[in-house]
């Protein structure tokens, strides 16, 4: 999307010191509903993990990681990450968690070659999180099941932060809306795939779309997502694709479709192995983190992330992603937002 500005557009908080106060409101409620909806224990984690091992985040498989050598440990090169999908399983070997217990943290990361508008950033900002499961639970019901707790969390924090913003009144419906993306598809089969999100969001105001990464009947992906975290080629139990997708809410300010989370049943060996086959990757079975998943030596889990600048955008009513984050943006970027009264950080 294209810089928007928002006629009329004013900040209701009043003032930057507001804002910074209403933030944090968000960010400690939020996480702390989180932890208790899904049973989480917070977790330091890394910003940066050595290449070469398979543990940074591929995304959808084409972004390209900010990367340095190490001085000290003989110039190896560590890669700052994209996010910690595969970092938090790995974790969760490691502490030895049993099934229904999971962690979370604060992620930290630098997409550089995203295109900057109201909602992109190169600084991103989320909470991470993973959960183990056991292999009953990896199906379409579970899924759903964790996405109400997740959104039960975001209504929660809603109605908190109105007691102490009244300005900020609660507009999230009772109930999240699921469709896959092939339904989505056949319901609006002339639009894009941006045009389907704001034309069912739109409707729904919260909805949750299953089956992201896999190929639909136009020959196209929904969105892209790496073969070696979601499992987006298993066929769940509506007969479609998919263990997984992106949770948007209807932005008001904005007049269009916002994702604030992507989370999905992670792949077991079997799904891992048809994903690589399916994108060409085979040759990443011999990295690290994919050898141990392919062994069975990792928990089977389900996670995501849900970005925290996002999620407080969305509550706050801002019109862009700056007015809660510091980061770098365009001087012509700045400009117009600062006519608009959008007051970049």
């Amino acid at each position: 999307m294209a810089l928007v500005i928002p006629e009329g557009y004013r900040n209701i908080l009043g003032n930057i010191e507001n804002t910074e106060k209403a933030i944090k409101a968000v960010k400690d409620m939020f996480q702390d509903n989180l932890s208790a909806q899904l049973a989480l224990l917070r977790v330091t984690a890394p910003m940066v993990v050595l290449s070469g091992t398979g543990l940074n985040d591929d995304l959808n498989g084409v972004e390209i990681p900010v990367s340095f050598p190490v001085k000290d440990m003989d110039c190896r090169k560590a890669e700052v990450v994209h996010s910690l999908a595969k970092w938090k399983r790995m974790k969760l070997a490691q502490m030895g968690v049993a099934p229904g217990r999971g962690i979370y943290t604060d992620m930290n990361a630098l997409r550089p070659e995203e295109e900057l508008d109201n909602i992109h950033s190169i600084y991103v900002d989320q909470w991470d999180w993973e959960k183990v499961i056991s292999p009953d639970q990896r199906t379409l019901d579970f899924l759903k099941k964790t996405v109400r707790r997740i959104y039960e969390a975001i209504k929660v924090t809603e109605n908190k932060l109105y007691v102490e913003f009244p300005q900020i009144e609660p507009m999230l419906p009772e109930d999240i809306f699921f469709i896959h993306s092939q339904q989505l598809l056949q319901m609006y089969p002339d639009l894009s795939p941006k045009e389907r999100e704001d034309a069912v969001v739109k409707e729904h105001k919260a909805v949750f779309i299953v089956g992201i990464g896999g190929i639909l009947s136009d020959g196209q992906p929904h969105d892209g997502r790496a073969a070696d975290y979601d499992d987006w080629s298993s066929v769940n139990e509506e007969g479609y694709e998919g263990l997984n997708g992106d949770l948007l809410l209807w932005n008001p300010v904005l007049q269009s479709a916002f994702e604030v989370s992507s989370m999905g049943i992670r792949v077991d060996s079997v799904a891992l192995r048809r994903q690589l086959e399916l994108r060409g990757e085979e040759g990443k079975a011999d990295l690290l983190y994919h050898k141990m998943l392919l062994e069975d030596r990792l928990p089977l889990t389900i996670g995501g992330g849900i970005g925290q600048s996002r999620l407080c955008m969305f509550l706050l009513r801002k019109a862009h992603i700056g007015e809660i984050q510091s980061s770098l943006w365009p001087e012509d970027m700045r400009t117009k937002c600062h006519e608009a009264g959008i007051e970049l950080a």
